[in-house]
């Protein structure tokens, strides 16, 4: 089953991204796999970890600013 997390854009990074594992994806970081970066706002508000197949997305009606 593919794990989704829904996210504010204030839970992405000045470049508009955030980096698998993640504590929002309430997974243990330590046996987990390597940290990767996944550009949620340049993949229209959605990337999946090709490494865990997490998908990371934005909430309904959550912006990305300007400059993400």
């Amino acid at each position: 089953m593919t794990a989704i997390v829904e996210l504010k854009a204030s839970d992405l990074n000045p470049q508009g991204g955030v980096f698998c594992p993640n504590p929002l994806a309430d997974m243990k970081l330590w046996s987990s796999h390597p940290k990767v970066y996944l550009n949620v706002a340049a993949k229209g508000g959605e990337a999946k970890c090709p490494y865990c197949g997490t998908v990371y997305r934005l909430k309904e009606g959550e912006v990305v600013a300007h400059g993400h």
